[in-house]
């Protein structure tokens, strides 16, 4: 997994980018092939001129071999836009994941019922 951070509108500190890659790296665990996974973070202030609300955000792309997931949180802390956008990021992943197994058991038991010599186009009741 490649992870590029950036920051907008605020400094990039070492303390922010070592947050982003510890609660990013946890997400490595869902991807199959993790050297052809791009994780592309961006985090910083929404605008200059607020002082309140919710001023910093947290955005995440991650682009791999059949994936494409983007995610994006505003908070009024930065370390909480970027735990809700992980959060987020993890759903997604755990959704995608759970639907390549489901497809692929699927796939299995028709080889499966073709070896047992059970007419597949059989409809099943």
């Amino acid at each position: 997994m490649k992870l590029n951070i950036k920051a907008s509108g605020i400094e990039l500190t070492p303390a922010i980018s070592a947050y982003v890659e510890k609660k990013l790296g946890s997400l490595e665990k869902y991807f199959d092939n993790s050297e052809d996974t791009v994780v592309q973070a961006e985090v910083g202030k929404s605008t200059k001129h607020h002082k309140s609300g919710q001023v910093f955000f947290a955005e995440v792309r991650i682009s791999g071999p059949g994936l494409d997931l983007y995610a994006v949180s505003e908070q009024i802390d930065l370390y909480a836009a970027i735990d809700v956008v992980k959060d987020e990021v993890a759903d997604k992943l755990s959704h995608v994941k759970g639907k390549r197994e489901t497809l692929s058991r699927r796939g299995a038991k028709m080889v499966k019922d073709m070896l047992k010599g059970i007419n597949i186009f059989k409809k099943r009741g």
